[in-house]
């Protein structure tokens, strides 16, 4: 019967109603299936938000975000994007995941982030260069665009964080390696994740060049055949 909370989570999810009222009233369900208190109930979620405060930074972030879209962040990226001509939506990419790289191999992993630089920043840029060079985009080549500006944030900070010394997987590798009598130290495993991600950042960069050459043969394409509709409706109505 305690599963119960289980179904709920699954029924909620299914029929899309909001996930932080769901995981609330399966919480609810399963304690009260469970013979315990509403206060004991109410005292575990309170203790659980206590122990990942940082969650709380992550909730606030995201109206913070909210009314700076509202406000015309995302028409000021693009807006400041189309003023530079040599921008492209590669250049803009390589350039943040060497950002994402740098910073999170000294330990400053929270700069960056889907929710609080993808989304309001480094895609409306992205497609902003492309704008500023072809004009309105597909939407196609916009989800693409999208989806690359969110796999350079994963990328950088994923092989970027394991030269910080620090870093917990790190400190899980020490840990193994002791229990199996590995003599390793971080700055060693530090070192060594250095050529790794110096690779992953070479084959990145390779890939966004690719998506600039695929980008403007697309678009180029997507132009020839818009005027030579244009101009077959032209030479229609002459007739």
């Amino acid at each position: 019967m305690v599963l119960i909370g289980v179904a709920v989570v699954i029924v909620g999810f299914l029929i899309r109603l909001n996930p932080l009222l769901v995981v609330i009233v399966a919480g609810l369900v399963t304690g009260l299936i469970a013979h315990q208190s509403l206060y004991s109930i109410i005292t575990q979620f309170g203790e659980a938000f206590e122990t990942n405060r940082y969650m709380a930074i992550f909730i606030a972030t995201l109206p913070v975000i909210g009314l700076l879209e509202r406000h015309g962040l995302r028409e000021q990226a693009e807006r400041l994007i189309g003023k530079i001509r040599a921008a492209t939506t590669g250049r803009i990419l390589m350039l943040y995941l060497l950002l994402r790289e740098v910073t999170a191999a000294l330990g400053i992993t929270s700069i960056g982030g889907a929710a609080q630089t993808v989304r309001p920043l480094i895609a409306p840029m992205a497609e902003g260069a492309v704008e500023a060079k072809y004009g309105s985009i597909p939407e196609d080549t916009q989800q693409e665009v999208r989806a690359h500006a969110a796999a350079v944030d994963n990328i950088g900070v994923f092989f970027g964080e394991d030269i910080f010394i620090a870093v917990g997987a790190v400190l899980l590798m020490k840990g193994f390696f002791d229990q199996n009598h590995i003599k390793s130290t971080p700055i060693d495993m530090g070192l060594w994740a250095i050529p790794t991600a110096a690779a992953a950042l070479v084959i990145h960069c390779i890939r966004l060049y690719l998506l600039d050459r695929r980008i403007k043969r697309r678009m180029t394409a997507a132009s020839t055949s818009t005027t030579s509709t244009e101009e077959g409706a032209n030479l229609g109505d002459l007739n």
